[in-house]
């Protein structure tokens, strides 16, 4: 049983938001650029290799070396990051006349015909007006495509040709400590702004808020790169110039520490939408927190990793959601689940990250854990609403 003490609310530690005229955004970071004192750095050039192994470098070389990567990697990938703004007729509670509310955030291109990829919580009014400026200067209305609703993903189109697309990198290459580079919008106003920082750390899971509304998001790539508000929906690249992450949210009350949703999580759902023109996603139907050992400490569970079924402190906070796949196979609150077709669920491993590699229809084994007896359960997963 869970601790009635334990405040699973308490967890979330950051907010996301999307730079306006209005509405809060994130508070950002600064980040500092240190010394180089590695002998090999991904995505530097070989010159720039030999320069670090020898064991008496000349250090203005390796800082124009260095200086030389980050500046070609902005290159190459800046006329493929565009600023997005956004309008829409608000009352001013005050006079209670209509004015208008303006936004901005970032995004980058996919495909030479138009798709852009941003942050969900960008383009999340339904009732806005979204339009695109690319790096050339041009301004283009926006088509709102797809949301993912695992991620906080959003596929948009505008209607041009001959686009010059990103190209997309590994994320689970990346190494904890090497060199990052943030392009966005920042605040809204500074288009393609360029910040550097390096890899703090993978695999970082997090509850986001903005606007009132909360997101669980794992598997993330947590830089002290600096991210404000406006940068939401960027690119962070590494020093190849391909794309490695989305950037996202940073924490609150705290500098250098933001996070990008990693590009590896997201393509399966730009290939969907590239193939269906959705972004199509499995469906389980389960409120869960991922399990570590300070929360089963706290709350008295008695294993250390998995996922909790749990009920959240809202009425509409259900823990398995009825109707769903998950009700529909039994799954109670207060179920941990394990693992999925024997696959283990762990603090780098969510439950998201594992489902993610289903498709509709997919009949999936679920080993659980229910009070202190171990069980499993088939589930045939169905196709998630956008």
């Amino acid at each position: 049983m869970v601790s009635k003490s334990f405040d699973f609310e308490k967890q979330k530690i950051l907010a996301i938001g999307l730079a306006s005229g209005l509405l809060a955004g994130v508070v950002g970071g600064a980040a500092t650029i240190l010394a180089l004192s590695v002998l090999h750095i991904p995505g530097l050039s070989q010159k720039a290799e030999q320069l670090l192994s020898n064991t008496t470098p000349n250090k203005e070389k390796i800082v124009l070396e260095e200086s030389s990567a980050i500046i070609d990697s902005v290159k190459k990938v800046s006329p493929s990051v565009v600023s997005i703004t956004t309008s829409r007729n608000v009352q001013d509670f005050l006079t209670g006349q209509a004015i208008e509310e303006k936004g901005g955030g970032t995004g980058f291109i996919i495909t030479s015909d138009g798709l852009i990829v941003t942050n969900k919580h960008v383009v999340e009014n339904a009732d806005a007006k979204y339009s695109v400026l690319t790096s050339d200067g041009k301004t283009y209305d926006a088509k709102i495509v797809s949301r993912d609703t695992y991620n906080d993903l959003a596929v948009l189109r505008i209607d041009a040709k001959g686009l010059k697309p990103v190209e997309l990198g590994d994320a689970n290459a990346l190494n904890v400590g090497q060199w990052v580079i943030a392009i966005g919008n920042a605040l809204g106003e500074f288009q393609n702004t360029v910040t550097v920082g390096v890899v703090s750390a993978k695999e970082r899971q997090i509850t986001a808020g903005t606007n009132g509304a909360t997101e669980t998001l794992d598997g993330l790539i947590q830089t002290d790169a600096a991210i404000n508000p406006g940068n939401s929906g960027g690119p962070l690249i590494n020093l190849a110039g391909q794309v490695v992450g989305i950037n996202t949210a940073i924490a609150g009350g705290a500098e250098g520490i933001g996070f990008a949703i990693s590009i590896d999580s997201v393509k399966t759902a730009l290939d969907s939408v590239q193939r269906t023109g959705k972004i199509v996603r499995p469906y389980l139907g389960v409120r869960y927190l991922s399990i570590n050992k300070e929360i089963a400490r706290s709350a008295s569970l008695p294993v250390e990793k998995g996922a909790l079924v749990y009920r959240g402190p809202n009425p509409s906070d259900v823990p398995v959601v009825p109707g769903s796949p998950a009700d529909k196979a039994g799954i109670q609150e207060n179920d941990i689940i394990t693992k999925i077709n024997g696959q283990e669920l762990n603090e780098n491993t969510s439950l998201v990250s594992i489902l993610q590699k289903f498709k509709p229809g997919d009949t999936i084994v679920l080993t659980i854990l229910r009070k202190g007896e171990e069980i499993k359960v088939n589930v045939t997963l169905e196709e998630q609403k956008q």
